[in-house]
């Protein structure tokens, strides 16, 4: 019985010393609070969007950029006029017709206050081509109605699929 206590008060002190040593090997810091949204320290990454490297951009008049308005920006003519121009300018790469290369390319730009459009880049590719005729096209669209917060015109940041289908 002796035996038995003696065993277990060894065990459980080889218990608590490894919890001792566990805990005291994590490193603990308390970060300072906060007040109000924050937003991550931009570290450079590989890739073809650095998303983080966006965060204190401003637009082409220096004021904020939104990603989230009250009123979205619209391009002429609405959705039904951004669908014509699409149908009007886009052109299939030959390299990804060749390729059969098929799919939806993800373009991020800004609309400025003024409703011009800036700062295009893919955001998911598909390759052969397609990336770069996406972009072009969103480059040289028509002045869009820029988006709207608390009444005010305002920079904001579109996403907007292109997609590329070759016919049967």
């Amino acid at each position: 019985m002796k035996d038995n206590v003696l065993k277990n008060s060894k065990m459980a002190c080889s218990m608590a010393l490894a919890l001792c040593l566990g805990l005291g090997s994590c490193q603990i810091t308390s970060e300072p609070e906060l007040e109000g949204p924050t937003q991550v320290e931009a570290k450079p990454s590989i890739g073809p969007s650095n998303v983080l490297a966006r965060v204190n951009d401003v637009g082409k008049d220096g004021k904020e950029i939104f990603d989230v308005t009250e009123v979205q920006p619209n391009p002429p003519g609405g959705m039904e006029g951004w669908s014509q121009y699409l149908g009007s300018n886009l052109s299939y790469p030959n390299q990804a017709r060749q390729m059969g290369i098929e799919g939806t390319v993800i373009v991020l730009f800004l609309i400025n206050s003024d409703g011009s459009v800036s700062n295009v880049e893919v955001l998911r590719g598909i390759g052969g081509g397609c990336d770069e005729e996406a972009v072009r096209v969103v480059e040289n669209s028509p002045k869009w109605v820029p988006a709207q917060q608390k009444g005010q015109v305002v920079n904001s940041r579109m996403r907007l699929p292109v997609r590329f289908k070759l016919g049967a």
